[in-house]
């Protein structure tokens, strides 16, 4: 079919109101952005629901296009040319604003090239452009054959809390799956991104021996001990990958050090050597691979560490919190072929697809839809280079071109 044009205008106006409202995670601009996006989809006749959990305090919104159903049993039809359900998903809360910004997160701005704001790159452009697509093919008058789903959640920055209310109270269930696919819309600059990592948060004590300064020698210093392990922890590469693209999952990263006397870390008497010294960070790590081949990786390097500074011993600890399970994708499968094809169709260019950085480190929605369901699916969304940043903003032309795009790929899936 010949698609239709897309109203700039209206687009960007969609996006920039969605910014506009302040919808921190864990607040009541969640129930804010949800009502929003419920009004939006109810007025292009979508069939709408407003789905609350955690006794009423939050609240996810789905928007159904129903799909005619009329579903040819030829069944000549191969796996890349029966229609299939497609379901998008994508968050509303945002991060907090950090220091350093020049410009009003929550004005909305647009000028010749951006759309500025907290949260427009993670990931409200990415929840914008398939509104968008979808009410720029229903208004032209195109009917799909199978159900196209929105849904708009929150929580996702408490390990997609949101996402995972929608599958325990079935709104999202195993018998979806089965025929239906999904594009995650967290920020990759509109890449194809077919694996991302899943998460895991260490502690790391280092106990020593403390001594006056004028008598260093004698002393375990658990800083200097930290100061030798940190670069050796942010080099790490996990076993157990299943190949050279899976390790590319792969990164840990230090975020907390804090060393000082005792386990109280009391600061007031800085002339004697530190014998306590708290580490924490992040692991990240690729499908196939173990929190506990993990944790084991991470307690031989801390030994090997530690058996430098004689007298110095350790503690290693998972901290047990809400993470993203990992999530892939076969380069082969149909969602990622019909997504490539019309970001060739769009920009007259391959699409860079597999394991990228940095969105491969991120988590994201999709390892739940994967995970909890075995759906198959892809992440793909505008935004990503100014991510979670002073001034964040996502570029015009990708997010124009990502309406495009998921405008041909509900044809393509949905018949």
């Amino acid at each position: 079919m010949q698609l239709p044009d897309i109203n700039r205008d209206e687009c960007l106006n969609t996006l920039s109101k969605l910014v506009q409202i302040k919808s921190y995670s864990q607040t009541d601009g969640e129930l804010e952005a949800t009502s929003h996006m419920a009004a939006l989809m109810r007025a292009i006749g979508l069939e709408t629901e407003l789905v609350p959990f955690d006794k009423g305090k939050r609240q996810n919104a789905i928007g159904i296009w129903k799909g005619t159903g009329a579903i040819s049993s030829n069944t000549s039809l191969d796996r890349y040319s029966t229609p299939k359900s497609l379901l998008f998903n994508g968050h509303v809360d945002t991060n907090p604003v950090s220091e350093g910004w020049t410009i009003d997160p929550w004005e909305g701005k647009i000028d010749a090239d951006f759309v500025y704001g907290i949260g427009v790159s993670n990931m409200k452009s990415g929840c914008a452009a398939y509104f968008s697509a979808v009410k720029t093919l229903k208004a032209a008058g195109w009917r799909p054959k199978a159900d196209v789903i929105l849904t708009y959640v929150v929580g996702e920055l408490q390990g997609g809390v949101g996402t995972l209310a929608l599958i325990a109270d079935g709104k999202l269930s195993a018998d979806l799956a089965r025929s239906a696919c999904f594009v995650n819309c967290e920020p990759s600059d509109i890449r194809a991104v077919t694996m991302h990592a899943e998460a895991l948060t260490f502690e790391i004590e280092l106990h020593g021996r403390t001594r006056h300064l004028s008598a260093r020698e004698e002393a375990a210093d658990a800083i200097l001990a930290a100061c030798e392990l940190i670069p050796r922890l942010d080099r790490m590469v996990f076993n157990g990958a299943r190949s050279p693209e899976h390790a590319r999952c792969n990164r840990c990263q230090v975020g907390v050090v804090h060393g000082a006397l005792g386990k109280e870390l009391s600061e007031w008497r800085p002339p004697q050597v530190a014998d306590v010294c708290r580490i924490a960070g992040s692991a990240r790590y690729a499908p196939g691979q173990t929190q506990e081949g993990v944790m084991g990786d991470l307690r031989g390097v801390v030994d090997d560490v530690v058996r430098e500074f004689p007298g110095m011993s350790f503690e290693l600890r998972q901290r047990f919190e809400p993470t993203m399970p990992a999530f892939e994708v076969s380069r082969d499968a149909r969602i990622v072929r019909a997504l490539n094809q019309a970001y060739k169709d769009v920009r007259g260019t391959e699409q860079p697809t597999g394991v990228l950085a940095p969105t491969c480190f991120y988590g994201s929605d999709a390892g739940h839809l994967y995970k909890s369901l075995g759906m198959e699916g892809i992440v793909c969304g505008p935004g990503g280079k100014y991510n979670t940043r002073p001034d964040e903003k996502v570029d015009i032309v990708d997010y124009l071109d990502c309406i495009r795009m998921f405008m041909r790929l509900i044809v393509d899936i949905c018949g």
